[in-house]
């Protein structure tokens, strides 16, 4: 039990430590969660295209049967924003959803999401930890079913419902367009792809059979990762690109003018489609760029900013009423729809956007009304075991400069961010889920970026 440790977005670990037996660990002590909360009503249950996750996720559901609970279990591996979904929409007590997302093939991972459908908050994991347990079978309760189901037709159209609450209410709003969309061989394809035919788009497909070691590289829409969508959409084959990650809760876009699109410039883009027809704040985290303060400033909003994790973002949409929450790793979702981070729903408004009005013309819009920012983040190797104390050393050690200018304020709910004195900061904070602290920078051009994130990355690697 001591090499199961939630982080950021649940546990994942490489497969020599995620094991059967630690997986139905993890089941008995969502189960005995779900017991003592008073749930009773059926756990849905997800996986993504790994050639493990199905298996795991079987283990899950008997351990959730010998408790008592009934199962509703993926048809085929899909994005883990449909089970996210499902929960709300077909009234569930939450959902286990097996797996590690952007990671390489030699890991898994298991992600609890509670009954609002939102990802599980710090005091409700840690009430998932502390009953981890070897899996047991009731004597008072009933043994549960399993009964398989397809979770993407309601929550397509929960999608356009959403694409028409603050779009368009065409029949086909996305018919002169062509979609590049790659799946990377993950479990959005299949979904995101004829979301997009739906709506009205003639879609070019990119990796979309199943691979389970994903052509071999990560499944992580990196720029680095996607030259021929990139190719597809710069050479004018098609007007617009869109990537998932591995289990689709995230996106990248791909534009003809930029290629792959910074996320940062698509969330201020996307915000600032969303105010045309609706009002609300919007939540970012840390490590997003200021340039969603000032559209929201234009707008006479405000954005609100949270530590990384959808979790923090998620719980401030709905304390805040906001419109909109991301972060710079390419998770967003909006009001009206679940509060986790859907790429398969934002694909649908990307496009939407798209056909409205070029992204690139918005962003270039954007970036001269407001300034232009450059965002980028760099990782340092550091052990789990020692991430607490390099953040302690560091916060002891802030400098009063960095890279010639002025350490203006220090901002530690998150690990440690410098603001300085010219507008630009610079970040230092542990990773939830790899052993690595990420060094982040934004100022006006990349230049300046690269100066801070080699002053950030000294700093850290001084005290490693």
């Amino acid at each position: 039990m001591e090499q199961i440790s939630f982080g950021t977005d649940g546990w994942r670990a490489t497969l020599e430590t995620f094991t059967n037996r630690r997986v139905r660990i993890v089941g008995q002590a969502v189960a005995s969660y779900l017991r003592d909360e008073g749930e009773r009503a059926p756990v849905a249950v997800g996986y993504d295209a790994r050639e493990t996750s199905e298996g795991f996720a079987e283990e899950l559901s008997r351990v959730l049967c010998a408790n008592g609970f009934d199962v509703l279990f993926a048809e085929r591996d899909c994005p883990t924003p449909l089970v996210a979904h499902a929960i709300v929409d077909r009234g569930l007590a939450g959902a286990l959803v097996v797996t590690a997302s952007h990671n390489p093939p030699e890991y898994n991972g298991v992600k609890f999401i509670p009954a609002d459908g939102a990802p599980a908050s710090p005091t409700v994991m840690d009430a998932v930890a502390d009953r981890l347990a070897e899996p047991e079978v009731r004597a008072d309760a009933e043994r549960g079913a399993v009964r398989r189901v397809e979770f993407g037709d309601s929550h397509a159209s929960a999608a356009l419902d959403v694409l028409a609450a603050y779009g368009s209410d065409a029949t086909d709003p996305l018919s002169e367009l062509t979609i590049a969309y790659d799946a990377m061989y993950g479990s959005g394809r299949g979904y995101t792809d004829a979301l997009l035919e739906r709506a009205g788009a003639s879609v070019e497909r990119l990796r979309c059979e199943r691979d389970p070691t994903f052509g071999g590289s990560p499944p992580e829409p990196a720029p680095e990762h996607l030259g021929e969508l990139i190719e597809r959409v710069t050479t004018g084959e098609a007007d617009l690109g869109i990537a998932n990650d591995g289990d689709a809760d995230r996106l990248a876009v791909v534009t003809p003018a930029r290629g792959a699109l910074d996320e940062n410039l698509f969330f201020a883009a996307l915000y600032d489609w969303l105010l045309e027809d609706a009002s609300g704040p919007a939540i970012r985290t840390v490590s997003t760029t200021y340039l969603i303060d000032r559209v929201a400033e234009a707008h006479d909003e405000r954005a609100y900013e949270v530590p990384v994790g959808f979790k923090w973002v998620a719980a401030a949409m709905a304390d805040r009423d906001a419109l909109v929450g991301g972060e710079e790793s390419g998770g967003f979702t909006v009001r009206g729809h679940v509060r986790e981070k859907d790429g398969v729903l934002v694909a649908l408004l990307a496009a939407a956007m798209c056909a409205e009005e070029s992204i690139d013309e918005r962003v270039d819009r954007l970036l001269a009304e407001h300034g232009t920012v450059s965002q980028d983040k760099r990782s340092v190797a550091c052990p789990d075991a020692e991430k607490r104390r390099v953040v302690e050393d560091l916060e002891s050690a802030i400098p009063d400069e960095v890279a010639g200018v002025a350490v203006a304020d220090v901002n530690t709910a998150d690990g440690f961010k410098l603001l300085l004195a010219d507008g630009s900061w610079l970040l230092v904070r542990p990773s939830g889920t790899e052993p690595v602290l990420r060094v982040y920078a934004e100022a006006s051009d990349d230049e300046r970026v690269g100066t801070l994130l080699s002053a950030g990355t000294a700093l850290v690697e001084s005290v490693v």
